[in-house]
C-alpha cells in the first residue's frame, strides 16, 4: 500500500516537466464552477491548499458561479492546456451535459479527468420551523399535493436530479427553485423562507449539527458516518434508493500526457494528506481518489443515466 511519503516522492519526480515550471508569478486557476458556500467549494478549500504543497506551486481558487456551472465549466474549455488551470466540479458536469441548453457545450468531450476526488450523499434538509420535520411529513406533504418549495442549485443540476429521482420514489413532486449554487441556497435556507433544499451533505453539515437546518434524511443507501443520526431515504421512505454526487478534478482536454500525469499525482498526494482525509471525512466525503482510468468511463456514465432521467421527467435546463 502507497503511503503518503511515496505518493509526494512520486509527485516530486515527476513535476519538474518543461510544461509546468511556469514563473513563480503566475499561479495554478483552480476554478470552482460554484459560489462560494457549497459543497464543492467546502472540498476545493481542503484540497487545494495540500495539492499546492504538493505540486510546489501557487494555487489560486476562482469561484466561477452561474448557469448550473456552465460558466465556470466554459472557462476552463477556453484556457491553454499547459497544466495551469484546472477545473474542480460535480457531477453536475454529466447534468448539464445531458440537459444542453443553446450556445453552450458539450462540456466534456473537451475535458480531462485527473482524479476522482471524493463522493458523498446529498441531503434534504429544511429550517426546524418549516412544518417538515422528517423524511415521512415529506412524503405526505407530496402525495397530498401541498405546494412545496425544494432549492436546488441549478435547475439542472445533480441535486435537481436526485431531488427529482427521490420524487418519484415518493410519488409526488415538488416545485424546484433554481439557485446559483449551495451557498445562495443555504442562506434562503437558513431564513427559512423557502420549504426546502437538496445540498451535498458537506455543505450543510455544520448547520446540521448545531440544529439550524434540519436533515429529513441522505441520499446514500446507508446512514453517513459523518451524521448517523440522520436516516437515508433507503431505510426511511424509500427502499433501495441511491443518488450520491462525486467530485473531481480536470483539465482542458489538450493537456500533454506527461502534464496530466503531473496533476494525477500532485492530486492523489493531496488527497492522501491524512489532514486532508480527516477533514473530509468529517464533512461526510469518502475520498476514492481514482485516476482518469476510472473517472472518465464513471463521468460518461453518469451523463447517460441523468439523459434518462431527464427524458423520463421532462426536466429542463435553468439560468442560474
Amino acid at each position: 500500500m502507497l503511503n503518503r511519503r511515496t505518493l509526494l516522492a512520486a509527485a516530486a519526480a515527476i513535476l519538474p516537466l518543461p510544461a509546468l515550471a511556469q514563473p513563480a508569478t503566475r499561479a495554478i486557476r483552480a476554478i470552482v464552477p460554484f459560489p462560494p458556500g457549497g459543497g464543492v467549494d467546502a472540498f476545493a478549500r481542503i484540497f487545494v491548499p495540500a495539492f499546492a504543497a504538493a505540486s510546489g506551486q501557487n494555487v489560486v481558487i476562482e469561484n466561477i458561479g452561474g448557469a448550473s456551472s456552465r460558466l465556470g465549466t466554459q472557462a476552463v474549455l477556453r484556457a491553454a492546456p499547459d497544466g495551469q488551470t484546472l477545473l474542480i466540479t460535480n457531477d453536475t458536469l454529466a447534468a448539464i451535459e445531458a440537459l444542453p441548453v443553446p450556445g453552450s457545450g458539450p462540456f466534456i468531450g473537451g475535458l480531462a479527468p485527473v482524479l476522482l476526488g471524493a463522493s458523498a450523499p446529498q441531503a434534504l434538509v429544511t429550517h426546524p420551523r418549516s412544518g417538515i420535520p422528517d423524511a415521512a411529513a415529506y412524503q405526505a406533504r407530496l402525495r397530498a399535493g401541498r405546494p412545496t418549495n425544494i432549492g436546488v442549485p441549478g435547475l439542472g443540476s445533480s441535486q435537481h436530479f436526485a431531488s427529482e429521482l427521490l420524487a418519484q420514489a415518493l410519488g409526488g413532486r415538488p416545485e424546484h427553485i433554481s439557485y446559483r449554487g449551495g451557498g445562495p441556497l443555504l442562506i434562503d435556507l437558513l431564513a427559512g423562507t423557502i420549504d426546502g433544499g437538496v445540498v451535498t451533505l458537506g455543505a450543510a453539515i455544520d448547520q446540521i449539527r448545531d440544529g439550524r437546518l434540519v436533515a429529513l434524511g441522505v441520499s446514500g443507501l446507508q446512514r453517513s458516518p459523518a451524521l448517523p443520526q440522520v436516516p437515508s431515504f433507503a431505510e426511511s421512505v424509500a427502499p433501495g434508493f441511491e443518488a450520491e454526487t462525486w467530485i473531481g478534478v480536470l483539465a482542458p482536454q489538450a493537456t500533454p500526457a506527461p502534464v496530466l500525469a503531473a496533476l494525477h499525482a500532485a492530486s492523489l498526494a493531496a488527497l492522501r494528506d491524512p489532514g486532508v482525509t480527516q477533514r473530509l471525512a468529517g464533512l461526510g466525503f469518502d475520498t476514492p481518489g481514482h485516476g482518469p482510468d476510472r473517472f472518465g468511463p464513471l463521468l460518461r456514465d453518469t451523463a447517460a443515466r441523468f439523459a434518462a432521467v431527464a427524458g423520463a421527467v421532462g426536466m429542463r435546463a435553468g439560468e442560474a
